[in-house]
């Protein structure tokens, strides 16, 4: 039997002993259900887990996020275990080196975690497994049958495809999880998906090869022609979404993704035969049921914002430019309620029509309002910037203009394990980052505030908990390319040490501790800091390949003392902003060997930063300025109105007296580049329970932490007798 002859042999046995087709799908999905089970199982321990340690907080419980009893301990060893593998990958330095610069930065070169190559290996070995159990692909008289198995098999594979590419859907759901932390499966999926397609198709050209069939067959049935189609389209859709491509144009990527995802299923439908096509029409209902969901649920929360005395039909946002060519958008009373670390989809069509952005949100919800920072890059983003900034043909606006326009929202998305189960947090950001990251920190903190401890501290230095809170600690890191960037969140920053400082004068033992990092570096993709990679941290820098000493930070004020004289030409200088997470390709700013503030003629913002006491300690800094903003805008943005002794000082030295008003002097600013897994480390070793690190930046930076984590978890063997508590750990990365 042949596929021209549109019959089905879904229910039909291939020989004694062989299951039928249909009964291999059934496997299929009792394989994949069972996964899916069990992440379920593990979402709700977490759950539970996490309503107990609030109850243990609440009740003043001693080491609420430490495991006591025999399940929980139990539960933690496999934990810790479990985070080693799936969290563990292997620097591909290696294979990079061999590439050239351009070509490695281009294709943003990242290690695979062990955990997701497992996942997709086993989902490869149960594909491959199915489509040849009790059949030999050497026997000629089986090809057909291999053939029609892989066809079915291939078809099985079509609801979980859609699944997983569903902003709203149940596998989120159950698992715990949201709609991005799933796409990478999707795509791997989907390329399964391609390789059993490619093996159905490739058995039966081999069998009609035989009497020199293929041609007939392409040019003369129409079964065949149909499936042929259904191949081309989803090879086209799998080379389309490739990283390059996706990044070339996403706005045109999503448009044709989804037209081609309509051709291949109406290919598929019109292939397959009758009895089998509901493989077809369940994924068409997830499909349909994930916009219907998304619909309704983006009209209830701008409907609510309707004001038909204003005549405001959709919410209002403001456009305010900030420093680094970036746009602030506030919109004041949202409807719908949000978490710190959520993200929303936020389309303003008259400025970029037919386009929806995704957005973490900066604030809390007890700021009533919404606030975003975007980053102007290219297309929709841009034109934003443009629009606050006023730019358009005219000089630049001042930065305190703004322009309100009527936009849509989408969500809100997104979902991390509530850090206030966590004793102690470690959050580190690169550049806009920390919008995710200081939502958190500012979430722990509101906690705090809003529900104090019963009892305060005593000799026993654990004899409190908060109610709304087990976490003692928190470490805040946050890497920027520019001083000027500090105004994004200066304010927060310093409601957040007030905060802090208030409770521990109440004699409540909790602590945040803030450090921030200054570095010409734009995509953190350092060396491998994690394993103690020296050698390439002494010799050539991983983005010019020009040659770098590593030199303490004392070494490189030393260097600093001699041009203090340079200050002027500091202030005269005017640079552009390249961010961390910028997308080109031009290489950080060497000083020159003459004044140079660092080693060997290079910036010290550049240097490593080997002990962070040590250079907060000093009372010298740096004097690089090379990836700073012109003083000029630093000055508009930092303290916009001068005082009466300001008034008679040169603007130059105004410049530099706003620019330190951007911070407090119990936040350290350091010119250089963060060691992480030293800072983790001295972060661990102060914990009395479980802790977290979360980390939000280009893929190096979070490359770099999630190697470390995975370092510093069998280095203090975690949970294996040591009395080491376990790392949870989450990364939000730049990339679609």
């Amino acid at each position: 039997m042949d596929m021209s002859s549109g019959h089905s042999m879904a229910g039909m046995s291939m020989g004694e002993g062989v299951p039928s087709p249909a009964y291999l799908q059934n496997m299929y999905w009792a394989a994949v259900g069972t996964a899916i089970g069990c992440a379920t199982l593990v979402n709700l321990y977490n759950n539970a887990l996490y309503r107990q340690r609030m109850s243990a907080a609440s009740r003043n419980h001693i080491y609420p996020a430490k495991p006591r009893a025999a399940l929980p301990c139990t539960m933690a060893t496999i934990y810790a275990m479990a985070r080693e593998v799936s969290y563990a990958s292997y620097p591909l330095k290696g294979l990079s080196k061999r590439l050239s610069w351009t070509v490695t930065r281009r294709l943003s070169w990242s290690s695979p975690t062990l955990g997701r190559v497992l996942t997709v290996v086993a989902e490869l070995v149960l594909v491959l497994v199915l489509c040849f159990y009790k059949l030999d692909p050497y026997d000629q008289w089986q090809w057909e049958d291999i053939g029609y198995r892989t066809g079915y098999i291939a078809t099985a594979q079509l609801p979980l495809i859609v699944l997983l590419a569903g902003k709203r859907n149940f596998i989120a759901w159950f698992t715990g999880t949201s709609y991005e932390r799933l796409n990478w499966l999707h795509k791997w999926v989907s390329r399964v998906l391609f390789l059993t397609v490619t093996i159905h198709m490739g058995f039966w050209f081999t069998s009609w090869d035989q009497y020199n069939y293929i041609k007939v067959k392409l040019t003369t049935d129409p079964i065949t022609q149909r499936g042929f189609a259904a191949w081309c389209i989803l090879l086209w859709i799998v080379l389309s979404s490739l990283a390059p491509a996706r990044r070339w144009n996403y706005e045109f990527f999503v448009v044709q993704h989804i037209a081609t995802f309509v051709g291949f299923f109406a290919a598929v439908y019109l292939h397959l035969p009758a009895d089998v096509r509901f493989w077809v029409w369940i994924p068409i209902g997830f499909f349909i049921f994930d916009r219907l969901f998304r619909a309704g649920a983006a009209l209830w929360i701008n409907l609510s914002s309707l004001d038909w005395a204003s005549r405001k039909f959709a919410p209002r946002a403001t456009f305010e430019p900030v420093s680094g060519d970036t746009t602030r958008i506030t919109i004041e009373n949202p409807t719908f309620k949000w978490v710190a670390g959520q993200h929303v989809f936020l389309s303003c069509h008259a400025l970029a029509p037919l386009q929806a952005h995704p957005f973490t949100i900066a604030s809390i919800p007890a700021d009533g309002r919404l606030e975003f920072l975007v980053k102007s890059k290219s297309g929709g983003t841009r034109r934003f910037f443009r629009h606050a900034d006023g730019s358009q043909g005219l000089p630049q606006a001042s930065w305190s203009k703004r322009h309100d326009r009527s936009v849509i929202l989408e969500g809100p998305y997104g979902r991390i394990r509530p850090l206030r189960q966590f004793d102690t947090v470690f959050l580190i950001a690169g550049s806009s980052g920390a919008t995710f990251t200081v939502p958190l920190m500012r979430d722990i903190v509101s906690s705090w505030m809003a529900h104090p401890p019963s009892r305060a501290y005593t000799s026993d230095r654990s004899a409190f908990a908060f109610q709304g809170a087990a976490t003692r600690l928190v470490r805040f890191v946050w890497v920027i390319k520019s001083r000027s960037q500090l105004a994004w969140f200066s304010s927060q920053l310093e409601t957040i040490r007030v905060s802090v400082n208030q409770l521990k004068y109440a004699c409540y033992e909790v602590e945040v501790e803030m450090s921030i990092y200054i570095t010409c570096d734009e995509v953190l993709e350092a060396a491998d800091l994690s394993a103690g990679n020296h050698e390439v941290l002494k010799g050539e820098d991983p983005y010019t390949g020009q040659q770098l000493r590593q030199g303490s930070i004392d070494s490189n004020i030393e260097q600093t003392a001699s041009i203090n004289s340079s200050e002027e030409r500091f202030v005269k200088e005017k640079t552009g902003v390249i961010s961390i997470d910028s997308e080109s390709s031009s290489s950080p700013k060497q000083a020159d060997a003459a004044t140079s503030c660092g080693l060997n003629g290079t910036c010290c913002c550049m240097q490593i930063v080997e002990d962070e006491a040590q250079a907060v300690e000093s009372s010298r800094r740096c004097h690089c300025r090379c990836g700073d903003d012109s003083i000029e805008e630093i000055q508009e943005q930092a303290v916009p109105i001068q005082s009466s002794e300001q008034k008679n000082l040169p603007s130059e030295a105004v410049a530099k007296d706003n620019t330190e008003q951007l911070h407090h002097s119990e936040i350290p600013i350091i010119s250089g580049r963060p060691r992480p897994r030293k800072l983790i480390l001295e972060t661990l070793e102060q914990a009395l329970g479980e802790s977290a690190v979360v980390v939000c930046g280009p893929q190096g930076l979070v490359d770099d932490v999630r190697r470390s984590v995975v370092s510093l978890s069998d280095d203090r063997a975690v949970h294996k007798g040591t009395g080491a508590q376990g790392i949870y750990f989450h990364a939000e990365s730049f990339e679609y």
